[in-house]
């Protein structure tokens, strides 16, 4: 039987959902010199073409050489969605542990851990040398099962069971975690997130997310 100080875990994912309109990769290789290529690579994987390690190799291709030292200051221009303050803020007052459950590179994920005061993050390794330069070469593929797994894994160390737990998320790569907690949220998303979700909501500030959220806190255990 599990037992827990919280209400529940709320795991976010960060790539069309915190980041609106593109994805954190994208946005990064614009700096890193690989933009097109990439985008035609995420669109391959957004149709089901390409799967999510052939797109990590290619992006982490892009950053051989780069130090690790310049990634969050270019992160510090991320187009991100309003209200991600609030609505951890809003997590934590209610007994909810807000995650980070993510494909995005650990930089990113542990750049909007460190900013918004998420509990942690997962996601993909990129290599790099004892003097801090990206190899360009994937240290640890993370694809969307490795993302459900994380977050299941991570609920139980937690003391929580799936029931407790609810996930907001915009795309393919958040099906498999949608299909394994009792509330998924799809926000701004694709046709086939909303089809899989319990809930969809279209809004410009990720504070339009908390009234489904309140189911998790409401639920009787």
């Amino acid at each position: 039987m599990f037992s827990s100080d919280h209400a529940g875990v709320v795991f976010f994912d960060v790539d069309g959902t915190l980041v609106p309109g593109t994805s954190s990769s994208l946005f990064l290789a614009g700096f890193l010199g690989h933009r097109d290529e990439l985008v035609k690579a995420e669109d391959a994987y957004a149709s089901g073409a390409l799967d999510n390690r052939q797109v990590s190799e290619l992006d982490a291709a892009g950053w051989a050489g780069v130090p690790e030292d310049l990634i969050s200051g270019w992160l510090d221009g991320l187009p991100l969605v309003s209200g991600i303050t609030e609505t951890v803020a809003w997590c934590r007052q209610n007994g909810l542990v807000p995650v980070l459950a993510t494909l995005a590179w650990s930089p990113v994920g542990g750049y909007l851990t460190d900013r918004f005061g998420f509990h942690t993050f997962s996601g993909p390794r990129l290599e790099t040398t004892a003097d801090g330069r990206f190899t360009g070469r994937v240290a640890h593929h993370f694809d969307e099962y490795d993302k459900r797994d994380f977050a299941l894994a991570h609920a139980r160390e937690l003391g929580l069971v799936p029931r407790w737990c609810g996930a907001v998320g915009d795309s393919r790569s958040d099906l498999p975690l949608f299909a394994s907690v009792e509330l998924s949220v799809a926000f701004n998303a694709s046709a086939g997130a909303r089809a899989a979700a319990t809930v969809t909501v279209d809004d410009d500030d990720l504070r339009g997310v908390l009234p489904a959220l309140s189911r998790l806190v409401t639920t009787t255990r």
